[in-house]
């Protein structure tokens, strides 16, 4: 009976730890190369795995937040990609460097080329955008994720304060605070925004440079499935031994 009880626990063990792992790194994300300070400019890369085990992804579009338009977005090149930037006429111009802005980007699309996004694979689509708003903590993207296969993935639900992370998540982007070296939206020069030299190296299909939280979840995966088939194993061991005996 102790036999047993430790292989079930071993079991729940690793099924807890690859619930709990899985959605670090299942999820399209935005995470800046840096820092994102308010009133500044960065580069931001939004992250889009490939959740499917027979379809590739093939297109990347991103919406950005209306309530906080950014009139300045540069795309960094990608091989096996093309890339579209839409803008929108603007309810309320904007001022920057002294001129006012009647349009800001409403839309960035990535479409492959060649394969696109493999099963297995995860690839980072980077961005230098700005001047990053002063009056919010965070800015909420919705992105939609295409597959060959005609399959569409919308990433387009907010998370409500005190409640369960939704399905499809949007990304959000955490902004810290104003630096007196991130005001360049008002005392900077518009080269601030395509300034892309601090930018990782572009690949087509990136797996190798997987994020921390990626490793982490990855890690406590695998220790878990080792926990549950050794306390498998043991179980069944000792429940032969004792029919021998």
């Amino acid at each position: 009976m102790k036999a047993s009880r430790i292989a079930a626990a071993g079991a729940v063990a690793a099924s807890a730890v690859l619930a709990i792992s899985a959605p670090a790194f299942a999820h399209v994300s935005v995470q800046p190369e840096g820092e994102a300070a308010k009133g500044g400019y960065a580069v931001v890369d939004f992250k889009v795995p490939n959740e499917r085990d027979n379809a590739s992804t093939n297109k990347v579009e991103v919406n950005f937040p209306t309530d906080h338009p950014l009139a300045s977005v540069m795309p960094q090149p990608l091989d096996g990609w093309s890339v579209k930037v839409t803008k929108t006429k603007l309810a309320k111009p904007l001022t920057m460097h002294g001129e006012k802005i009647s349009e800001a980007v409403s839309k960035v699309t990535w479409t492959a080329t060649g394969k696109g996004i493999e099963p297995g694979f995860f690839q980072k689509f980077p961005l230098s955008v700005g001047a990053l708003p002063e009056d919010t903590d965070q800015l909420v993207f919705k992105a939609i994720q295409t597959y060959d296969n005609k399959e569409v993935v919308r990433w387009i639900e907010p998370q409500q304060e005190g409640q369960e992370e939704p399905e499809n998540p949007a990304p959000v982007l955490t902004l810290s605070a104003a630096s007196a070296d991130s005001h360049h939206g008002s005392s900077g020069t518009a080269k601030d925004a395509s300034d892309t030299s601090t930018a990782a190296p572009a690949s087509s299909t990136s797996a190798s440079s997987a994020d921390s939280s990626d490793t982490t979840a990855r890690v406590l995966g695998v220790v878990g499935i080792v926990v549950g088939a050794a306390g498998v194993a043991y179980g069944v061991l000792a429940g032969r031994r004792r029919t021998e005996a």
